[in-house]
């Protein structure tokens, strides 16, 4: 399953960071470039269906567009940095295109961010992981299907309208592409149908509003295009294991 994110759609200067332990999270692509840092334990990480077992100090970066998911191997305690291109300007413009041949560094040097609160340290953080990547890693010209392109824009479209009512049909007219054509599409890409990744796609979002800003079950179901209660229950419980409520609870404990 495929998620798009809208990190660094804006094209404001987006710099965050924050740690995550024993944590997975599954396949999904967006605009801005990522960090991924080990501080300690192991992750799988794969990058555009390359796998890489990561340790103590391995850094991953992830760029524009790059389809990656990562797993927690045992334990894993690490540090997501997330940044807009525009953030990198002359690194963005000079490497458009391209993709490393190789997305892993090892640091010599423990990662420290306390100091990146001003645009100019994290400027000058994120340009010296770029000259590490340029010294040890050659580049590639970004191969990409038409396939792959058609995919990108449907799951684009799913993120823009997945509030509303989002059918595959009317994705089928908006592309102008036979419904028939990307249906099969969507299925052979993602092994899943376009109905189901939807639901999967709702729900997580309901998971991030339930979780971050404590809204109402009822409002958050509208929130994520279900007009009917009974259903956005129904598939919550099917996708999480259980109901919104319960989530909402044990959310509120870790607290």
């Amino acid at each position: 399953m495929i998620f798009f994110e809208k990190h660094g759609v804006d094209q404001k200067e987006l710099f965050r960071f924050f740690p995550l332990k024993n944590y997975n999270f599954p396949l999904h692509f967006h605009r801005a470039y990522e960090l991924i840092y080990i501080n300690d334990g192991h992750l799988s990480v794969s990058v555009d269906q390359k796998e890489y077992l990561l340790q103590k100090n391995d850094l991953a970066f992830i760029f524009t567009n790059q389809m990656h998911e990562f797993k927690t191997v045992e334990y894993s305690d690490i540090t997501i940095i997330l940044f807009s291109p525009e953030l990198i300007g002359d690194f963005y413009m000079n490497f458009k295109g391209f993709i490393p041949n190789d997305n892993v560094l090892h640091l010599e040097r423990e990662l420290n961010l306390k100091n990146a609160c001003s645009i100019y340290e994290q400027k000058s953080f994120l340009y010296a992981v770029c000259a590490d990547l340029i010294n040890q890693k050659q580049f590639i010209p970004v191969k990409q299907s038409h396939k792959i392109r058609v995919l990108y824009k449907i799951l684009l479209y799913i993120e823009q309208n997945y509030s509303v009512n989002c059918t595959l049909k009317a994705i089928a007219k908006y592309l102008q592409y036979d419904y028939s054509y990307i249906s099969k599409l969507f299925v052979k890409l993602m092994n899943m149908t376009f109905t189901d990744y939807l639901n999967n796609y709702r729900i997580s979002q309901a998971c991030y509003l339930l979780k971050n800003f404590h809204q109402p079950i009822g409002e958050v179901a509208i929130n994520c295009g279900y007009d009917s209660l009974r259903t956005f229950h129904r598939n919550f419980r099917k996708i999480m294991g259980q109901s919104p409520g319960t989530f909402l609870k044990e959310t509120q404990k870790k607290v």
